[in-house]
C-alpha cells in the first residue's frame, strides 16, 4: 500500500515540474480557442489532469455543466497520457450508441476489470453472444404473469409488515429516520426474496446489521471507487499485494459470492427432492429451465440484486425530497391515491398516472444512474460530427440531458409532472438504458415504487428534519444517494381514507 501511495505521489508531483515549460507555450496558443470556456485545458501529457483533479468530488455536476454549454451538447475529455472519453447529452448521439450502432458499443475491458471480481460473468458485465444467451433467458422470466404476480406479493407484505409499522413508531416516538437507509433496506430486502427467496430481514425494528447486506455494500462502494480513481495501477497494485481497500474488496466479494452459492446449491437440492415445488423467486426459474451452472446462476442473480438493490431506493429519496419542496404536486397525488382507495393493487399501480409522471419527473431531475459508459469496438463517428477512435469510452450522462434546456425548455429546473404525460422517447429520456439492453426490471420498478408511494402517503406526511434553506447534495457511487442521508419526522394524516 505504501509502495502504490508513494509511485502515485511522486509521478504526480514530478510531471507538473518535468513539463511547466510547455504547459505555458501551450496555454498561450488555447486562449484564441473557440471552444466554450468551461471545457478544461489540455496540455501535454497530463493532458486535463488538474480540472479533472479539483472536480473528483462532482465530476458528474461539473460534466454537466460543461455539455450544458458546449453546442453539439458532447465534448471530449483528455484524461492522463493521452486518454479520451466522450461525454454527450444529445440524444441523436445516444440512441446512435444504444440502437442504430448498438454492436460497435460494449461494455468494454475497463468495465469488466472493474467489475469481473463482483459480477463475474454476469448479464451487466458481458457483451456479445454471451450477452445475447443471459438476455433471452431473463428476458422469458421477466415477461411472465406469475413473476410479476409474485414480485407484488413480495413488495405488499414487506411494505405493510414492515415499513408502515415501523413509519408509526416513528410518528409515536416523535423520532427522526434516515429515509434513504430505510429505503434501502426495504428495496434489498424485497430484491434479495425475488432474486433467489432469501430474505435477509434489514428492515426489522432494530435495523440489524447483516452479514451479506454489509458485504454487498463494501463491494458496490469499493467497485465505484474503482471507476472514479484517477489512476487503475494504483488499485490493481492494492490488488495484487491484497492491501487496502482491495483486501476489503475481497473479502466482501468472498462473502457475498460464497453466501450466494450456498443458496444455489440450497435451492438446487430442495428443487430436486421435491419437482413439484413451484418455483418463484427468478433463481428457482433459471435451475427449473435447464440453467443449472452454478457460476452462471450465482452470476445472474448477483447482478439483479446490484441492479435493484439502490436504483428504485434513490429514486424514491429524491421524490419524497422533491414533495416536500412541491406541496402542489403532493396534493395532486393525495388525490389520485385517494381515488384509488379500494381497487385491486394492480389496478390501482396501472391507474395511478400522475403519480407515474411524478416519478419520471423525479428520475428526470435525478436518475438513479446518472451516467454509463460503454467503449467502442472500432472506429466511428457520432451524428453530430464527434470522431470516435477505436476503444474510446463514450458516456452518456442522463442526469446531464435531465438539465439541457435544449430538451426540456427553459423552465428545466422546475419540478412539473405535466410535462411527462406524453412520455419521452427512450434516447432523450435514458433513465431506464434503451434500445437493446432497455431495463428488464422497469414495470417492477415502477409498480415497487407506486405501492411505496401510496401506502407512504395514504397514511403519512413526509418532513424534512432539517434546517430552513438545506439543499441537499448528490453523491454518486455505482448509482445517486442523496449526500448524509435524508433525515425525516413522519406525521400521521388524518385527511385521507
Amino acid at each position: 500500500m505504501m509502495f502504490t501511495q508513494l509511485f502515485t505521489s511522486l509521478l504526480l508531483f514530478a510531471l507538473p515540474f518535468l513539463i511547466l515549460p510547455i504547459i505555458r507555450r501551450t496555454s498561450k496558443s488555447q486562449k484564441s480557442a473557440s471552444s466554450p470556456p468551461n471545457i478544461p485545458k489540455s496540455y501535454p501529457i497530463i493532458d486535463s489532469y488538474f480540472a479533472i483533479k479539483s472536480n473528483r468530488e462532482n465530476r458528474v455536476q461539473w460534466t454537466t455543466e460543461i455539455l450544458q454549454s458546449s453546442p453539439s451538447a458532447t465534448f471530449t475529455l483528455h484524461n492522463l497520457f493521452g486518454s479520451r472519453q466522450i461525454f454527450t447529452a444529445n440524444p441523436a448521439n445516444v440512441q446512435h450508441m444504444l440502437k442504430t450502432h448498438f454492436l460497435n458499443y460494449h461494455k468494454g475491458p475497463f468495465s469488466r476489470d472493474v467489475l469481473f471480481d463482483f459480477l463475474g460473468h454476469g448479464i451487466f458485465n458481458v457483451d456479445s453472444e454471451s450477452w445475447k444467451f443471459q438476455r433471452q433467458v431473463s428476458s422469458h422470466e421477466f415477461n411472465t404473469k406469475s413473476l410479476r404476480k409474485f414480485v407484488q406479493t413480495v413488495v405488499d407484505t414487506e411494505l405493510h409488515d414492515r415499513l408502515i409499522p415501523m413509519l408509526f413508531d416513528a410518528v409515536v416516538d416523535k423520532s427522526v429516520l434516515d429515509l434513504q437507509e430505510i429505503l434501502q433496506r426495504f428495496a434489498f430486502d424485497n430484491v434479495c426474496k425475488i432474486a433467489f427467496g432469501f430474505d435477509p430481514s434489514c428492515l426489522l425494528p432494530s435495523l440489524p446489521s447483516a452479514q451479506f447486506a454489509e458485504a454487498f455494500e463494501d463491494a458496490t462502494d469499493i467497485s465505484s471507487r474503482r471507476f472514479r480513481a484517477f489512476l487503475s495501477i494504483a488499485w490493481k497494485i492494492k490488488r495484487f499485494f491484497n492491501v487496502g481497500s482491495e483486501k476489503r474488496f475481497h473479502t466482501a466479494v468472498t462473502q457475498v459470492r460464497d453466501f450466494a452459492r450456498k443458496i444455489v446449491r440450497e435451492k438446487k437440492q430442495e428443487l430436486a427432492d421435491n419437482s413439484s415445488l413451484e418455483s418463484i423467486d427468478l433463481l428457482s426459474r433459471f435451475l427449473t429451465s435447464g440453467h443449472t451452472d452454478e457460476n452462471f446462476a450465482t452470476d445472474i442473480v448477483i447482478s439483479f440484486i446490484l441492479a435493484g438493490r439502490d436504483t428504485t431506493s434513490a429514486a424514491l429519496t429524491w421524490f419524497f425530497w422533491l414533495l416536500h419542496k412541491n406541496p402542489e404536486v403532493e396534493k395532486e397525488i393525495l388525490k389520485e391515491i385517494k381515488g384509488k382507495s379500494g381497487m385491486p393493487v394492480f389496478e390501482e399501480v396501472k391507474d395511478m398516472v400522475y403519480t407515474h409522471a411524478a416519478l419520471c419527473e423525479c428520475m428526470r431531475l435525478y436518475p438513479p444512474v446518472p451516467l454509463d459508459s460503454k467503449t467502442a469496438v472500432d472506429d466511428d463517428i457520432l451524428p453530430d460530427g464527434t470522431v470516435v477512435k477505436k476503444g474510446t469510452a463514450v458516456t452518456y450522462h442522463p442526469y446531464a440531458m435531465g438539465r439541457m434546456e435544449k430538451i426540456w425548455g427553459s423552465d428545466w429546473a422546475e419540478f412539473k409532472p405535466e410535462r411527462c404525460f406524453a412520455g419521452r422517447d427512450p434516447y432523450t429520456y435514458p433513465v431506464f438504458q434503451a434500445g437493446p439492453r432497455v431495463c428488464l426490471g422497469k414495470e417492477m420498478a415502477f409498480l415497487q415504487m407506486k405501492r411505496v408511494v401510496s401506502g407512504v402517503l395514504r397514511q403519512f406526511k413526509v418532513v424534512p428534519a432539517v434546517e430552513d434553506g438545506f439543499e441537499p447534495s448528490l453523491v454518486v457511487y455505482l448509482t445517486s444517494k442523496m449526500k448524509g442521508g435524508f433525515p425525516v419526522r413522519m406525521e400521521e394524516r388524518e385527511d385521507l381514507g
